[in-house]
This record gives structure tokens, C-alpha cells and sequence, in this order.
């Protein structure tokens, strides 16, 4: 089946830029395109119903023609994209998460209007993050033009978790035709001064433990992608936040997991995922197994 890369689509910048890199991803998938526009309240009341109404409203005008003006520019920028517009009478949350379930890769905007106000950062693009049923990539209004050459860069730490933003990342730079970069982040160095042998020993420890995990890594999606070009990065920082937000300025694209051991615990579902989402210089694939 070619299941089909989806964007929640509102009018807002922050959606349209979304439904333009959701374009691309179609294309590289060579997927079609589906818009959908929820347009009940996240709560599942339509804000204009009568309370006394006990029907579902019918999709606006305005919408309907917002969508048709979006797919018509899709199009006309990406040629042989094939665009289908669908509005849902549901809220935008539960209707992404219902989508995501014969999806490629589900696309949303940070920021939106209306049904789609605070995408991730708030309780919609909370339980899109965490119950959708394939990947899901969040984008920022900043984040254009798309960049072509920069590579995918991966965060690892030995997780389950970690291991399959890993083989979706790799998939995503083998579709791009660029570098594939693993990123081990590990504590800082100590801000009081050990005794030299002991700093030495820390230092050594942390150097082989990266290493270990980095070729552990590389091993596996090697083994997936042979003509993939694969580089190993450890970096040290305050925080995991803090050293894949700064690894993030030259990548196209940086993938998470959902779960995961140490700094990875809770991503997208607790602090570590709002600064990572916040924060990153480029659009970020959280990693979900396809259900």
C-alpha cells in the first residue's frame, strides 16, 4: 500500500510552511499528499455550534477554499505531486492521531490557528506525539527554504527507542542523498578540577562508552543501507537538549526517539522534548514504529 505523507493544514504560516515540507517528503517518497483540516474545537465542540444544536456542523467555505489555494500552490511548485484535501469534523488532535494510522509520515506546525493552536507545544501536538502510529515530523515556521545537502543527524544512546529514530533517519538521508550523522551526547567536562588521574580515567570511560554505542549504531544501519554514508559524532554538553539543539545547526533534519534511556527519557512528553522542539535549527522526526 502507498500510504500517504499527511499535514494538518489550517491557513496558519506555521501549517502552511508544514504542508511545503510535507510536499517535499511525499515527493522524495513518491507518496501522495493528503491536507487535512480538522475544524472542531481540540475538545470536539464546534465553538459556533448552538449549545441547543445537537448536529455536527457542516466544513466552511473558508476552509474549503483554503485548502483548495494550498493544494493548487503545492502543485504548481512540485510537479507530479499528487494533493488530496479532506476536511474532518473532529478535533485536530484525535483526527491527526486517526490519520497517522495509514500514513507514511504525519507533518506538523509548531505554531497554528484555530483547531491547531499550539501545535507541540501544548496538549494537541502532546497526543500527536505521543499516540500517532508512524513518524511524525514537526516544523517551524523559521525553517525554509528546505535545505538539500545538509545531513540527517541522529541522536543515540543505546535505547530501543533510539535504535528506530536511527533506521527511520537513515531511511530519510538514504531518500535525501546525503550523510547520515550519529550523535552520542555525554556530560560536560566537571566544572571543579578532579585529581589528573581520576579526570584522565572519566575522560577515558566516557570516550570508550561513546564510541561503543556510535559503532554499535553504525553496524546496524550500515548493514540496512550499504552506499549510506554514515559519520560518528560524540559531543559533550550541559544537557542532551543543549548538544543536539547545537548539532542541529547543520543538519536537515534531527530524529528522536519517544522513549529512552538517561537523557532520552520522555522525549517529546516532558521537558527534554519542549526544548528540543523549541529549540532546534532544523525540523524534527520523531520516531514511532509503523502499527
Amino acid at each position: 500500500m502507498n500510504r500517504p505523507v499527511v499535514v494538518g493544514v489550517d491557513g496558519s504560516p506555521s501549517s502552511l510552511v508544514a504542508a511545503e515540507h510535507a510536499a517535499h517528503a511525499a515527493v522524495l517518497r513518491s507518496a501522495p499528499l493528503h491536507l487535512v483540516h480538522g475544524y472542531l474545537h481540540p475538545l470536539g465542540y464546534g465553538v459556533p455550534l448552538n449549545p441547543y444544536d445537537l448536529g455536527v456542523p457542516a466544513p466552511s467555505d473558508e476552509a474549503r477554499q483554503m485548502l483548495t489555494r494550498t493544494a493548487g500552490e503545492l502543485t504548481g511548485r512540485w510537479p507530479g505531486l499528487v494533493v488530496e484535501v479532506r476536511e474532518v469534523a473532529g478535533g485536530p488532535g484525535a483526527t491527526l492521531v486517526e490519520e497517522s494510522r495509514r500514513a507514511d509520515l504525519v507533518v506538523v506546525g509548531s505554531r497554528g490557528l484555530g483547531g491547531f493552536a499550539g501545535l507541540l507545544l501544548g496538549s494537541v501536538g502532546t497526543q500527536v506525539a505521543a499516540h500517532a502510529h508512524c513518524p511524525v515530523l514537526v516544523v517551524r515556521p523559521d525553517e525554509q527554504p528546505i535545505p538539500g545537502d545538509r545531513p540527517v543527524l541522529v541522536g543515540v544512546d543505546g535505547s530501543d527507542a533510539a535504535r528506530l529514530a536511527a533506521g527511520q533517519a537513515a531511511a530519510e538521508a538514504a531518500r535525501r542523498g546525503v550523510a547520515l550523522l550519529l550523535v552520542h551526547v555525554g556530560p560536560a567536562e566537571q566544572d571543579r578540577a578532579l585529581p589528573e588521574e581520576e579526570a584522565e580515567e572519566s575522560d577515558a570511560a566516557h570516550r570508550a562508552h561513546a564510541a561503543r554505542l556510535l559503532a554499535e549504531a553504525s553496524a546496524t544501519v550500515r548493514a540496512d543501507h550499504p552506499d549510506l554514508v554514515v559519520r560518528e559524532h560524540p559531543v559533550r554538553a550541559a544537557s542532551v537538549p543543549q548538544g543536539l539543539v547545537e548539532a542541529s545547526g547543520t543538519a536537515a533534519v534531527l530524529a528522536v526517539g519517544t522513549r529512552g534511556r538517561g537523557g532520552f527519557a520522555g522525549l517529546l512528553l516532558g521537558s527534554v522534548s519542549q526544548a528540543v522542539a523549541q529549540h532546534a535549527h532544523c525540523p524534527v522526526l520523531v520516531a514511532h514504529p509503523y502499527r
